[in-house]
């Protein structure tokens, strides 16, 4: 390559040619106005593809109220709960219920905050801008995750209701809060890298971190509050239900008999909430996830789509440094086809389960209008030129790397019994896409949508056999490791 600082310029008569070919054509001009007007995606809606996409699925799952994850970056875990809080609403007859997502972010918080310590222990002798300490030190404790360190921290801390711990202001909008949580985590990462050099051993080090770790508990409980040992749960079940001596929802006795009718007619109308009620008086957040969450949180599995030569399919993948929970292990992911991908999905959706997903949530969306398809947003049409990157392309040079969580709570069949568009359940507020729902393309879906957590017994024999194989082992900068925001 040449160094001759001339040929590395814009050369000025190229510039002349740029403007005269601009100006040359309506079409620009047309964009022009357009974009600088109302911006690059409203000018870029096309309206045909708008109405190719309509919001009705033939598979659709009753949900219950839109969730907002507000400004923090929570959306693997607000993903997470809304898989399951869809399972508890539909096994104990509620209308409505949301899970406390600031009890697990307090216990990330400290889970990512004693692992990061713990991996400063663990490369003591690296140089601090080696490549391997500078992704270790770049968010010790940021929001983002996965599903399996959701997991880990279900399995360690159990679940509450929202009422048991409600959002908070550093909850909602966390960059504050975990801005200088981390920048103490670098003091202290400092610290024992000091200590170490200095001669201390093993046990003093770890000492040192015990009493660091004090200092984070402060940190989280003064901006989070303290999460609840125990608490009281309350709930009335839908008026065509009952609760039995366990709290179970059940159905109506008199359903099915010829006074069914009477039932509920014959009761004197007082306005007073006649409805079965289910009460807890004084339960931990592990014994409610155990007697209310109707699914194990271990019997899933995460599947990508990865089409990269460096990442063959059928292969089960190991992510080094990326846990929460120091105990809980590393991420996993079995990689697989798109055929394998997709029919795992449909035959969830199929038999009445919402799924967890990842994806890159920014190429081709509208947040606003709910619609993530490559022909509603006309890019190409409104710069003249064609995307013609494929999802290999995208993971590979950092293009689309997955980004959010998201759920998929809908899917539609065409004629030929093939999914042509799919519902997704947001966490960004109603007033984000439709009541908080999207709708995607399902073109969309095999360019951008990259990770799947599947119930293991919707998994064909294949890709169960591979979860029990020997992970092959990546490193914390490879693609497909970027926590959820």
């Amino acid at each position: 390559m040449t160094t001759d600082a001339s040929a590395r310029a814009i050369k000025p008569e190229l510039l002349r040619t740029y403007t005269e070919d601009f100006n040359k054509d309506r079409a620009n001009l047309i964009a022009a106005d357009a974009a600088v007007s109302a911006g690059v995606l409203k000018a870029a809606t096309d309206y045909r593809g708008v109405r190719a996409l309509p919001r009705d699925f033939s598979i659709e799952l009753k949900q219950g109220s839109i969730t907002n994850q507000e400004r923090s970056g929570r959306c693997w875990m607000f993903a997470s709960l809304n898989t399951l809080r869809y399972e508890l609403m539909h096994r104990w007859n509620l209308e409505d219920f949301e899970f406390s997502e600031t009890y697990l972010f307090f216990w990330d918080a400290m889970e990512k905050s004693n692992t990061y310590l713990e991996n400063v222990l663990r490369t003591l002798d690296e140089a601090t801008d080696s490549r391997l300490f500078e992704a270790i030190n770049w968010g010790p404790s940021d929001d983002g995750g996965w599903w399996q360190m959701f997991a880990a921290l279900v399995n360690k801390y159990g679940l509450v209701p929202k009422s048991a711990y409600p959002e908070s202001e550093n909850s909602r909008n966390s960059d504050d809060f975990k801005q200088y949580l981390n920048s103490k985590l670098r003091e202290f990462a400092a610290e024992l890298r000091r200590r170490s050099a200095a001669g201390a051993g093993e046990d003093e080090l770890r000492t040192l971190k015990d009493e660091y770790m004090g200092t984070v508990y402060r940190i989280c409980a003064v901006a989070l509050g303290e999460p609840p040992e125990k608490f009281d749960f309350f709930a009335r079940t839908k008026d065509d239900a009952e609760a039995d001596a366990d709290g179970k929802a059940e159905s109506c006795k008199c359903e099915g008999k010829s006074d069914a009718k009477a039932c509920k007619s014959d009761k004197p109308k007082t306005g007073k909430d006649e409805r079965p009620q289910i009460r807890e008086i004084g339960i931990t957040p592990l014994e409610f996830y155990k007697k209310y969450v109707p699914v194990d949180v271990n019997d899933f599995a995460t599947l990508a789509n990865a089409p990269l030569k460096n990442r063959p399919f059928n292969q089960r993948y190991r992510i080094r440094f990326s846990a929460n929970v120091a105990e809980a292990g590393d991420m996993e992911f079995v990689n697989v086809p798109l055929d394998v991908f997709k029919k795992a999905a449909l035959d969830q959706l199929t038999a009445g389960h919402p799924i967890w997903f990842a994806c890159d949530c920014t190429q081709f969306a509208l947040r606003k209008d709910g619609f993530f398809d490559q022909s509603v947003v006309r890019v190409d049409q409104l710069f003249g030129t064609e995307f013609t990157g494929d999802k290999a392309h995208g993971l590979e040079y950092g293009d689309s790397p997955s980004n959010h969580a998201m759920t998929f709570t809908g899917v539609n069949l065409g004629e030929d019994g093939k999914p042509n568009r799919w519902k997704v359940e947001n966490s960004w507020g109603k007033d984000a896409g439709k009541d908080g729902y999207y709708v995607m393309s399902d073109a969309w879906f095999d360019r951008y949508v990259t990770e799947l957590i599947i119930r293991k017994e919707y998994l064909d024999d294949a890709t169960l056999a591979l979860l029990t194989t020997e992970p092959v082992e990546l490193d914390p900068w490879q693609p497909l490791t970027r926590r959820r925001r």
